[in-house]
């Protein structure tokens, strides 16, 4: 089996690269079967970004604080492992920004698109969906568009929804909405196409960020979900993606 192992850069994960190569060897993630990561969730959001155009399908291994696309570190019948492990398809979110200069920038999300305010005044912002405007004008220090695998994330920590994998929906958050207060978002089909638009760039400006692609002074975005650029994850059977997912709305910590 043809590996390409990638490492985040902390010294633990330079290690277990090392000690990994030494004992299956290592090919360059163009000739892989599978590209194994080994770092946290932020290390594996990096690694999609980069070798996604591949087609190729990631095993990573949890060598960081935070593993939830991970599997667990362990050296002995690697090969195996990946022969039986689970495959889940994520797909991305594919946001296009326009700022203040008119200028149009495009990025694709795996976990989230979140807009944020960028000075002390609270954001305005229209919501609009599929070109029907729901809210003319959300106050709040900003608003989330969360895929599945990211609910557990940014989203749940904004008190938003956590989505089964496989049920096709999308989670639309506002983070300390102050206007509507009543309004706590919404669980939008996955084929939904959001669209916010600042509604006073100048006075209340706001930043936009893909997963780590951020544009500043932006005026409006459209969100969707992009089905053509999909990834594939692999999973121990034991510690599927589902499963954690499930296994996270009875967490207790």
């Amino acid at each position: 089996m043809r590996l390409a192992f990638v490492a985040n850069e902390t010294e633990v994960a330079q290690q277990a690269r090392e000690a990994l190569v030494a004992r299956y060897a290592s090919v360059p993630p163009e000739q892989a079967e599978v590209i194994v990561p080994l770092g946290g969730d932020g290390f594996m959001l990096r690694t999609l970004h980069a070798y996604r155009r591949l087609g190729i399908p990631f095993y990573g291994m949890k060598l960081g604080h935070v593993g939830f696309l991970m599997n667990h570190y362990q050296q002995s019948d690697l090969p195996e492992r990946v022969r039986r492990a689970q495959s889940t398809r994520l797909y991305p979110l594919a946001m296009q920004v326009t700022d203040i200069h008119g200028r149009q920038h495009r990025a694709l999300a795996f976990n989230e698109v979140a807009l944020l305010r960028q000075t002390n005044q609270a954001a305005h912002v229209e919501v609009g969906l599929d070109g029907e405007v729901k809210l003319p004008a959300l106050v709040c220090d900003g608003v989330l568009v969360s895929t599945p695998a990211g609910s557990t994330a940014y989203n749940l920590s904004a008190h938003g929804p956590i989505l089964p994998l496989g049920a096709n929906v999308l989670a639309l958050t506002p983070i300390s909405p102050f206007r509507p207060r009543r309004w706590r978002g919404a669980i939008l089909p996955d084929a939904t196409r959001v669209t916010l638009r600042i509604l006073d760039p100048g006075k209340r400006p706001a930043s936009i960020t893909a997963d780590f692609f951020e544009v500043r002074d932006m005026t409006r975005v459209e969100i969707g979900q992009s089905r053509d650029e999909g990834v594939q994850l692999m999973f121990d059977p034991e510690h599927n993606l589902e499963q954690r997912i499930l296994d996270e709305q009875f967490a207790l910590d």
